[in-house]
C-alpha cells in the first residue's frame, strides 16, 4: 500500500484542484492520499468524491500555519471534525492574517519596482487561503523570478526585504484544537529549513508526554537522510508516530513529486484508530 499524507491543492497554494490532485495520485499509484491544504478544509469534499469513483481513499487533512517563540510550525492535522466551532473561529483568525499582510507586502515589491497587482488576483483563484506562494507564483509570471524557490529565497522568506509578519496559532493552542476536534497531531519537517533549533529533543518529548502530539513527519523532502534517520530513532523512543509524504503542490515546488515519500500502513492503521476513538471524521 502507497500512502502519501500530505499534499496540496488549488484552493490553497498548490497548482491542481483537488479533483486533479487526486487524479494525479491514483496515476502516481498512490492507494491512499491525504489533502492538507493550508488552513481551510474547502478542498476536502471535493477531493473525496473523486478519490470514491478513482479507488484512492482521500484522507482529510489539514496544515494548521503555527508558531513556537516566534517561529514558523506547520502542523498537519488528520481527521479533525470540520464543523468543529473553536477550530474553524481559528482558522479564519489564521486565513485574516495570511490576507491582511497582502496588500503591505504589494506595497513593498511596488516600490521595489515589482508590481504585481494586476496578475495576483487571477493566480490566486477563489482560494480562501491566500499567501505568500501565490505572491512567489505572481512574480514569476511578471518574469522578476524564475520560480517560487527563488522569489522565497531573495524576498519573501522570513528574514526576507518583502515579507510581513502575520499572525500564527501557538503550536500548544493548535495541538489542543486538533485534539478537540477529534484529530491525530503531527508536526511537518520538524527539522527541515528554519525550524530545527525551535523544536528540539526536549520540547518533542515535552509534547508527546503531554498527549498533546501524536507523530512527526520524518520522511520528507527538507530532511536529509541523517536528520531522517535521527528523527526516526527520536520518534520511535518517545512513541510518537513517523510518517512519510511528498509535501505535493503540482508545479508549485520542484522535487516534491507525489509518492516521493510515504506512510507505513500501520502507522495509517493507528492513525485511523486514534480519530475513531476521538470522535473525528474519517
Amino acid at each position: 500500500m502507497r500512502i502519501d499524507l500530505h499534499t496540496h491543492s488549488s484552493v490553497s497554494d498548490g497548482t491542481d484542484a483537488p479533483a486533479e490532485l487526486v487524479a494525479a495520485a491514483a496515476a502516481a499509484g498512490l492507494d491512499v492520499v491525504a489533502l492538507s491544504d493550508h488552513d481551510t478544509f474547502d478542498g476536502l469534499d471535493e477531493a473525496v468524491a473523486v478519490g470514491h469513483r478513482l479507488g484512492v481513499r482521500v484522507l482529510r487533512g489539514i496544515e494548521i500555519s503555527a508558531e513556537h517563540d516566534g517561529t514558523s510550525v506547520h502542523l498537519l492535522g488528520y481527521g479533525c471534525r470540520t464543523d468543529d466551532a473553536a477550530l474553524a473561529t481559528e482558522l479564519a483568525r489564521i486565513r485574516l492574517g495570511r490576507s491582511g499582510r497582502i496588500p503591505a507586502m504589494l506595497a513593498k515589491l511596488a516600490e521595489a519596482g515589482m508590481p504585481i497587482d494586476d496578475v495576483l488576483a487571477d493566480i490566486a483563484g477563489d482560494s480562501p487561503s491566500v499567501g505568500r506562494p501565490h505572491i512567489a507564483d505572481a512574480m514569476v509570471a511578471k518574469g522578476y523570478v524564475a520560480d517560487r524557490r527563488e522569489a522565497f529565497d531573495r524576498y519573501l522568506a522570513d528574514d526576507g526585504p518583502m515579507f510581513v509578519t502575520r499572525y500564527s496559532t501557538p503550536l500548544e493552542l493548535g495541538l489542543d484544537l486538533i485534539r478537540a476536534a477529534g484529530g491525530v497531531a503531527v508536526i511537518a519537517h520538524p527539522w527541515g529549513r528554519v525550524s530545527r533549533d525551535q523544536l528540539p529533543p526536549s520540547l518533542l518529548a515535552e509534547l508527546a508526554a503531554s498527549g498533546r502530539l501524536d507523530g512527526v513527519e520524518v520522511d520528507h523532502q527538507d530532511h536529509d537522510a541523517a536528520t531522517r534517520t535521527e528523527l526516526r530513532e527520536l520518534a520511535d523512543g518517545l512513541a510518537l508516530l513517523a510518517t512519510g509524504s511528498s509535501d505535493y503542490h503540482g508545479t508549485g515546488k520542484i522535487d516534491h513529486d507525489l509518492g516521493c515519500n510515504t506512510t507505513a500502513a500501520d502507522v495509517l492503521a493507528e492513525i485511523d484508530t486514534r480519530v475513531s476513538v476521538r470522535g473525528g471524521q474519517l
